[in-house]
């Protein structure tokens, strides 16, 4: 049986979906994702459904979700990815256990638009090189 994360942050736009999309394309036999936020921002980032784009992950039918839709759900993990000198995480009250791994908002990013999508890419490659193997190695 899979066992199940919830990625969450406050605008549920960029990193808990690129945490999501990798998770389940790289991690799918044995996680299942989602991602809500505490303040959804409504939409998901083009930049986070590019940088996911060029792994050969399509995140672009996502939508923004309120961390309420998922309280009630059987979770076995909820990893928090707020970056904690910019913003404050959120609580989560409800079922599973709890971790943090800060990753900074590439949505606040300045530049041109190839500085920013490197941005994105970056985060991206973070979520992958330090979530992954978390899971790979999580014993509920």
């Amino acid at each position: 049986m899979k066992k199940r994360v919830l990625f969450l942050c406050t605008g549920n736009s960029c990193r808990s979906h690129m945490a999501e999309g990798l998770t389940n394309h790289f991690l799918g036999d044995a996680w299942e994702a989602v991602s809500a936020g505490t303040q959804p921002s409504g939409y998901v980032h083009p930049l986070a459904i590019a940088a996911l784009a060029e792994l050969g992950i399509d995140i672009s039918g996502h939508t923004s979700k309120t961390a309420d839709a998922f309280r009630q759900t059987q979770l076995d993990l909820v990893i928090t990815v707020c970056d904690d000198a910019a913003e404050n995480c959120p609580l989560w009250l409800g079922q599973g256990r709890v971790t943090h791994i800060s990753f900074p908002d590439p949505a606040k990013a300045t530049g041109t638009e190839e500085e920013k999508t490197a941005v994105f890419r970056q985060v991206r490659d973070d979520i992958r090189a330090q979530v992954l193997p978390y899971l790979e190695t999580f014993n509920s």
